[in-house]
């Protein structure tokens, strides 16, 4: 298995989904898109601890050195990577940071480590006036490293993903096994017709259901919540519907949940629920997949060998 150097604990991504809860419909697919913030979580597989030295080739005296660790912690961390200002521990993975003078300006570099000490991926921030450099004011610092905190978390992801492609157990090269607990809460025979309509619709290549938690990749659970919502049309009573289907790892830590809202006419889900579980249950599969495939990272790119060229961060702007 993948070792534990990738934490996922910072990866919940949470999924919001509006589905018309009535008959046959031409149901949205939002999920094939999970928005900024969402997009922001799930590529951001950091690891499990990231040691930031103070750099003694900073172009900086030591005191502004600890101040541009410090910043590069900050924005790690801002980016979902438990980063810590410390130095070098035996078994951590490391940022070598370090600053080169070109032309009248400071390039800041930066080379992800291994705990065996070997150069894994670099990339360069944007060049900065040497006078403000050797000020080291915190602005300066602080923006040099959120200016480049983005690429480094790519990097990361693609570190990962490269130690998935060479585990011939990762979810890259096998279906993830996902254990379905049901559905609780529903009125009507929501609970089972949910329940089934999700079983028919999560199976494809990439994903397989088993009856048993034991050696589960996934744990899936659904609830339903039904509350009072405003009068519709014509003054017709309304209920609000709240269809959570929650995404667990082996640890129980949430993955992620893809949630789905509506308001529908009073009591109308309190009988059989017919062709709304299908479309409710069909699009909350595709949620589940993305979750999965989000937070395992199984469709990232691995990172090339080191020393292959990366593309440049990006602009501060």
């Amino acid at each position: 298995m993948l070792p534990d150097m990738f934490s996922r604990l910072s990866r919940i991504a949470t999924f919001a989904l509006a589905v018309p809860l009535a008959g046959c419909l031409d149901v949205p697919h939002p999920f094939s898109d999970p928005g900024a913030e969402a997009r922001k979580l799930a590529l951001s597989p950091p690891p499990a601890r990231l040691d930031v030295p103070v750099p003694p080739e900073s172009l900086l005296d030591n005191a502004r050195a600890g101040t541009w660790a410090q910043a590069m912690t900050r924005a790690l961390l801002d980016q979902g990577v438990p980063a810590v200002a410390q130095p070098v521990r035996p078994g951590d993975w490391w940022l070598k940071m370090s600053a080169v003078s070109t032309g009248g300006q400071i390039v800041p570099r930066y080379a992800v480590m291994t705990p065996q000490g070997k150069l894994r991926g670099t990339q360069d921030g944007d060049p900065i006036a040497a006078q403000a450099w050797s000020e080291g004011t915190t602005t300066v610092l602080d923006g040099s490293a959120r200016q480049v905190a983005p690429a480094l978390v790519s990097m990361l992801t693609g570190i990962q993903a490269d130690m998935m492609n060479h585990d011939p157990h990762s979810l890259m090269h096998r279906p993830a096994k996902i254990y379905f607990k049901g559905v609780s809460g529903a009125p009507g025979d929501g609970n089972h017709s949910l329940a089934n309509a999700f079983v028919n619709s999560i199976r494809d290549p990439q994903d397989i259901l088993q009856n048993s938690a034991k050696s589960a990749d996934y744990t899936v659970y659904t609830t339903v919540r039904m509350s009072p919502a405003p009068q519709g049309a014509n003054a017709n009573p309304q209920q609000h519907i709240e269809i959570v289907w929650h995404v667990a790892d082996p640890h129980g830590t949430e993955a992620g949940a893809a949630t789905q809202l509506h308001d529908v006419d009073a009591h109308s889900l309190d009988g059989a629920w017919g062709e709304t579980a299908d479309a409710a249950a069909q699009e909350a599969a595709a949620g589940v997949r993305q979750i999965i495939t989000n937070y395992s990272g199984r469709a990232n790119a691995p990172l090339p060998p080191s020393g292959a060229p990366r593309p440049a961060a990006p602009s501060a702007g």
